[in-house]
């Protein structure tokens, strides 16, 4: 037994919860590119990566030399392929840590009850534009946005800047509006734009059924800390989105109950 050495069994409390953070950052990760393309894409570097540990391992020069170049750019190539993940991993952070605990500061200072309350007396002619268009099978698209940013925003729709109303928001996804297709964005409590391009969610998970609208809605969810209301033209179901997620057909109650948590 002299002859092995077993110091490499030295574990430290540190290298066990180094261990435990690197997994818990592996499982988030995989949450986030669970069932989208980019799976697809990272399965298809991890083969490239092993072909080139083969090849080198064979000494295939030529191919060697491909491979490694194409290994050496590997960093800067996973940030250009990977940038909508990265950008959405950043913004659950920053969302986790900052937007919760300026939620608990208000909460402790003003009370629950109270911003529940001012919410929701703000956010009745949304709810019930969403329910008068369920009944009606109006198709609409509502998200609602932290901030405002204009390049993501406006470039693609009508900037409009009004206060919100039932009537107003019925105006807009009136099947004979100019402004019914595409996505109506609400920041602070204000309409700022309508008839919005926003990118498609690519998750391979989505049911068959869901079409641009419902697609729309998840994707910018998936690319910024956005919620969105969906209204189905063909079922008059509310779909609510969040970080890519949605539920569907929800009563007025839940969506209610969801925008005083989110919004």
């Amino acid at each position: 037994m002299d002859g092995f050495d077993f110091s490499f069994f030295n574990v430290r409390l540190l290298d066990v919860i180094d261990i435990f953070l690197v997994a818990i950052i592996i499982y988030y990760i995989y949450n986030l590119i669970r069932g989208t393309i980019a799976v697809n894409i990272l399965i298809g570097l991890f083969i490239i990566y092993l072909a080139y540990l083969v090849v080198k391992q064979s000494h295939m020069r030529l191919l060697t030399e491909i491979f490694g170049g194409f290994i050496s750019v590997g960093s800067i190539a996973l940030i250009v392929v990977f940038q909508q993940e990265i950008r959405r991993f950043l913004i659950h952070i920053g969302k986790n840590i900052s937007f919760r605990r300026n939620r608990k500061l208000w909460t402790l200072f003003l009370g629950k009850k109270e911003i529940e309350k001012d919410n929701t007396a703000r956010l009745k002619p949304i709810v019930d534009a969403c329910r008068s268009m369920s009944k009606s099978h109006t198709g609409a698209l509502i998200v609602f946005s932290k901030f405002f940013d204009e390049e993501y925003y406006q470039n693609s729709g009508e900037f409009i800047d009004a206060e919100i109303s039932k009537r107003l928001l019925e105006s807009i996804f009136h099947k004979n509006s100019p402004l019914h297709d595409g996505a109506l964005v609400i920041v602070d409590f204000r309409i700022k734009t309508a008839s919005c391009i926003l990118p498609l969610s690519d998750s391979e998970d989505l049911p068959l059924q869901f079409g641009l609208r419902h697609r729309a809605g998840i994707g910018v969810t998936e690319m910024s800390d956005a919620v969105a209301v969906i209204v189905s033209e063909e079922t008059g179901e509310i779909s609510y989105a969040k970080q890519g997620n949605v539920n569907m057909n929800i009563t007025h109650e839940e969506l209610e109950r969801l925008l005083n948590e989110d919004v």
